[in-house]
């Protein structure tokens, strides 16, 4: 028996897998790797809110918790049916915003955005699957900044 979790789930999907995910997730970043519970003394208060504000000890843990997801990606073995579009931002959930996708400063991976390569990957043009350099290569990312406490 397995927790259910992405990646214990994905291995059991059949059918055609689209695979959009920040590399540093910031609902992840903020609830999972780092809850408020965690850092008592708010010493992760600052990099929790604004990825720029990560000191270098804070950046090489966010570079494992990376690291740790692009190997739970590539346990899942190749496959023509599943694209990936993995970038270096730090944001949550990068397709429920239309204007992100399809905004003249879109996010790019491989001189192609998040709508050009789901289409191409849905539409059987391309099997789109890129995964982007470490934190801070990407300049095309909208990495988020909180500026609201309760939402860290």
């Amino acid at each position: 028996m397995q927790c259910f979790f992405p990646q214990n789930e994905v291995k059991q999907i059949q059918t055609p897998l689209f695979i959009l995910n920040a590399a540093y997730d910031s609902w992840q970043v903020r609830n999972i790797l780092v809850p408020g519970v965690a850092d008592p003394h708010g010493k992760w208060h600052s990099c929790k809110h604004d990825i720029d504000q990560c000191s270098a000890s804070q950046l090489r843990v966010l570079q494992g918790f990376r690291g740790d997801f692009l190997k739970e990606v590539a346990e899942l073995g190749n496959s023509d049916s599943r694209g990936l579009f993995i970038n270096s931002c730090f944001v949550h959930c990068q397709s429920e915003i239309q204007e992100l996708w399809f905004s003249s400063d879109s996010p790019v991976l491989g001189n192609t955005t998040v709508a050009n390569a789901v289409g191409d990957w849905f539409f059987d043009r391309s099997s789109f699957q890129k995964i982007d350099c470490p934190y801070p290569c990407d300049s095309t990312c909208h990495n988020r900044i909180y500026d609201d406490s309760s939402q860290a």
